[in-house]
């Protein structure tokens, strides 16, 4: 099973303020827990995502029509920071892990958010993860 654990976005990573001295031990303790996922088996892949104005949403308007609109976006409780993408056997490992997340920002209230991914096996036989094989 495959989990993402995002860490959701404050106002400090939307600012896009480069990190200063003060963040080495955060990455290092970061990077460590990566190097230990890797190591056990589990990571897949982890990235921290650009500012939101620095992206964009595509909108599906139920007539077909499709819009384009820029970020930034205004609740940056709801946006995305960063994500890392783990396989474990069970939910309960998967927990283990998101437990010992390194907290992703210094000195303000944060959190990160795990969720399983669909995987093939989910829509059975000849569902809709098959098309186009």
């Amino acid at each position: 099973m495959r989990f993402m654990i995002q860490v959701r976005a404050t106002d400090t990573s939307e600012r896009g303020d480069k990190p200063g001295p003060e963040f080495a031990q955060l990455f290092e303790d970061m990077g460590a827990f990566h190097e230990e996922m890797a190591r056990a088996g589990v990571l897949l892949d982890g990235a921290g995502l650009r500012p939101s104005r620095q992206g964009w949403r595509q909108r599906y308007h139920a007539d077909g029509r499709r819009e384009v609109i820029d970020g930034p976006f205004a609740e940056t409780k709801e946006l995305i920071a960063g994500y890392t993408l783990i396989q474990v056997r069970s939910e309960d490992e998967a927990r283990a892990w998101a437990s010992r997340f390194p907290a992703p920002f210094i000195g303000i209230t944060c959190e990160i958010e795990a969720r399983r991914l669909y995987e093939e096996a989910d829509f059975g036989p000849g569902g809709d993860m098959e098309i186009g094989r």
